[in-house]
C-alpha cells in the first residue's frame, strides 16, 4: 500500500518527456507521458518512474539511499545503491530524467531534497528503514567554521584567477595532460576539487569519454557557466557540486585529476580529499595527477630574517607605553612571532647544506597517514654559518604514460603562488663545513585544515672524536602552518650568479619513472630547475 508522506508536500508527482537507465543505448520519449511519483511503500520512503498507461512497467529507487545529480537545465541523473549484502556500496542503477521545462526541473530537485529530508527526520519510524549519517567524514575531522570560511575563499573568482595566472602551475597541469592524451583518450576522469574546472577542460581537450568536475563551493556555478560557454568540450563534462566524501557518481573513473597542493605540501589538508577520491572512484590500478609529492628540507642561513622576525616584538620592551609597562608580554610575543613560519620566495645560495625529502606515494598512501607526518633529519654542513632554520618546498610528479612531468616549487626555479616556506628558529645554531646537523620534523594534523609543526634541529660534535657523537647544541620550535607571515606579496626571482652552481638540491639526471615504485624508491630523483617552466 503507497501513502503519502505527509501533506507537507503537495505535488507528488511530476511529468516527464522521457526516463532511460544509464545502462541504456537511447533514450527517446515514450508514446504515453511519463510520470515521477514520490511516495511511501511498506514503509519504504521512494521515487517510482512509470508510464500512466503501464503501471507495472516501473522502476523505483529508494530514497535513503538515492542521489540526484543535475546535467543541464531539463536533464538530470539519479542513482541508487545496489545490493546491501555486499559490504562495500555500490551505485549499479541509474536512471538518465529529461524534464519538460527548467521550472519543472528545479520543482523536481526542491521535491527531492524535501523528501530528503523528511526521511531523516522521521527515519526512525520508517520500517526497514536507516538514516543516513548527518555527518559525513569531513564534517567529522574539520571544523564547521574552517570550513566555512575554506570554501567561501575558494568561492571567489579573483582567488581562482589569482591561481590561473600562476603559470607555472596552469602550464605544467596543461603540458602534463596533453602530453599523455593516452592516459585520457576515451577515458573517464573526475576533477576532484575542480574549482574553476580549468583542468576538467583540459582532460576534455585530451580526448577523455567524459568528465565529472566535483567542487564543494560556490565556483561550482562559475565552473558550470566557464563549461557551458565552451560546449564543444563541455558536453563531456558534468558539474557536480558536493564534497567528494559525500557525493556518489554513477560510474568508476580511470583517471583522477586535482590541484590539491597547498604550502608545504599538505596545508588545507586536500591531500586527505584526493585520497579518499582513489579509495571511493577510481578503478583498480586507475592513474592519478599528480601521482607522487615530495617535501624537500634543507638548514638555512638568512641573518636578515632573524633580525627582521625578533625585531617585530621590540614594541613590547616598551616600559612607558602610555603610562604601562608593556615588558611582561615580550617573551611571549617573541615567541609568537617565531611561530609563524614564512612563506616567501629565497635565495637557493642562503641553505647551508644538501637538501633531504620525504616522498608521499598518492597512489598508495592512507588516509590516516596524513594525520601524522615524522620526517627525521639529517644533514652536513657545507658551509660555516649560524643556522636560522629549515626551508622546505615540495614538487609533485605527473606520471603519465607518454610523458613524466614534474611541477616544482624550489628555490630558483620559476615562482609560483605557492613560493616557499621557513620555519625560524628562535636559538640559532653554530657549525662548521662537514659538521653534521640532526632533528625532527613532526606534523600534526587539526581540525582547522592545517598542522602544528614541532621542528627540532641538533648540532653535533664535529672534528677529532665526531664519531663518538654528542650534541653540542640543540634548538627547538612549534609552528603552525595555518598561521603564516607572508613575507612577500609578489613572486621575486632570485638570480644565480654566473660562477656559483646551486646545491645538489637543484642538480637531476632526467630518468624513466616506473609507475608502480613502491614509496621510499630511490629511482625518484629530483626535477630540473625547467620541471616547472610553462608549456611553450
Amino acid at each position: 500500500m503507497e501513502v503519502s508522506l505527509g501533506q507537507k508536500h503537495k505535488q507528488a508527482e511530476f511529468p516527464l518527456v522521457s526516463v532511460s537507465e544509464l545502462s541504456s543505448s537511447s533514450s527517446a520519449p515514450s508514446s504515453s507521458p511519463v510520470v515521477a511519483r514520490f511516495s511511501i511503500n511498506s514503509g519504504v520512503p521512494e521515487l517510482r518512474f512509470h508510464q500512466e498507461t503501464e503501471s507495472n512497467d516501473a522502476f523505483n529507487v529508494d530514497l535513503r539511499t538515492a542521489k540526484l545529480f543535475k546535467l543541464s537545465s531539463i536533464q538530470s541523473v539519479c542513482i541508487s545503491e545496489g545490493s546491501e549484502a555486499s559490504k562495500e556500496k555500490t551505485y549499479s542503477r541509474g536512471v538518465t530524467i529529461q524534464f519538460r521545462k527548467e521550472d519543472e526541473s528545479r520543482a523536481f530537485h526542491c521535491a527531492f531534497e524535501q523528501w530528503k529530508k523528511e526521511v531523516v527526520v522521521q527515519g526512525s519510524h520508517l520500517q526497514n528503514g536507516t538514516v543516513l549519517a548527518s555527518k559525513s567524514k569531513f564534517d567529522d575531522k574539520i571544523e564547521a567554521s574552517s570550513a566555512k570560511m575554506y570554501f567561501h575563499y575558494y568561492g571567489q573568482l579573483l582567488h581562482q584567477q589569482n591561481m590561473l595566472q600562476d603559470y607555472v602551475r596552469t602550464g605544467t597541469y596543461y603540458a602534463a595532460v596533453i602530453e599523455n592524451r593516452a592516459d585520457f583518450v576515451g577515458r573517464v576522469v573526475v576533477d576532484v576539487g575542480a574549482g574553476s574546472g580549468i583542468l576538467s577542460l583540459f582532460a576534455a581537450q585530451a580526448g577523455a569519454k567524459h568528465v565529472y568536475a566535483v567542487e564543494a563551493s560556490e565556483m561550482a556555478e562559475y565552473a558550470r557557466k566557464l563549461i557551458a560557454g565552451n560546449p564543444s568540450l563541455g558536453q563531456r563534462i558534468t558539474v557536480i557540486k558536493g564534497k567528494v566524501e559525500e557525493i556518489e557518481l554513477p560510474e568508476k573513473a580511470d583517471i583522477l585529476i586535482s590541484e590539491p597542493m597547498g604550502t608545504l605540501l599538505v596545508n588545507e589538508r586536500m591531500l586527505e580529499s584526493y585520497v579518499i577520491a582513489r579509495d571511493r572512484f577510481l578503478v583498480p590500478n586507475g592513474k592519478m595527477f599528480p601521482t607522487v609529492g615530495r617535501i624537500h628540507m634543507a638548514p638555512f642561513s638568512d641573518e636578515y630574517l632573524f633580525i627582521e622576525i625578533a625585531n617585530k616584538a621590540l614594541f613590547w620592551q616598551q616600559q612607558n607605553y602610555y603610562g604601562v609597562d608593556l615588558t611582561p608580554l615580550y617573551g611571549s610575543a617573541f615567541q609568537g612571532y617565531f611561530s609563524q613560519p614564512v612563506v616567501d620566495a629565497f635565495d637557493p645560495r642562503l641553505l647551508a647544506a644538501p637538501a633531504t625529502s620525504h616522498m608521499i606515494n598518492f597512489t598508495t598512501i592512507k588516509e590516516e597517514e596524513l594525520f601524522e607526518i615524522d620526517i627525521p633529519l639529517r644533514f652536513t654542513a657545507s658551509v660555516g654559518a649560524r643556522i636560522h632554520g629549515l626551508a622546505c618546498w615540495f614538487d609533485v610528479l605527473f606520471n603519465g604514460s607518454t610523458v613524466q612531468r614534474w611541477l616544482t616549487t624550489a628555490p630558483g626555479a620559476p615562482t609560483t603562488h605557492w613560493y616557499q616556506l621557513r620555519c625560524v628558529l628562535s636559538q640559532p645554531l653554530y657549525v662548521m663545513p662537514g659538521q653534521e646537523i640532526t632533528g625532527q620534523l613532526h606534523m600534526i594534523a587539526h581540525n582547522a585544515q592545517s598542522y602544528t609543526i614541532s621542528l627540532t634541529m641538533s648540532a653535533k660534535m664535529w672534528g677529532p672524536g665526531a664519531e663518538q657523537g654528542g650534541i653540542l647544541q640543540t634548538s627547538s620550535c612549534k609552528f603552525d602552518l595555518k598561521e603564516p607571515y607572508y613575507r612577500m606579496s609578489q613572486p621575486q626571482a632570485y638570480s644565480m650568479a654566473q660562477d656559483q652552481q646551486p646545491h645538489q638540491l637543484l642538480q637531476t639526471q632526467d630518468i624513466q619513472i616506473q609507475a608502480q615504485e613502491e614509496e621510499g624508491s630511490d629511482l625518484m630523483q629530483q626535477p630540473s630547475q625547467n620541471s616547472g617552466d610553462q608549456l611553450h
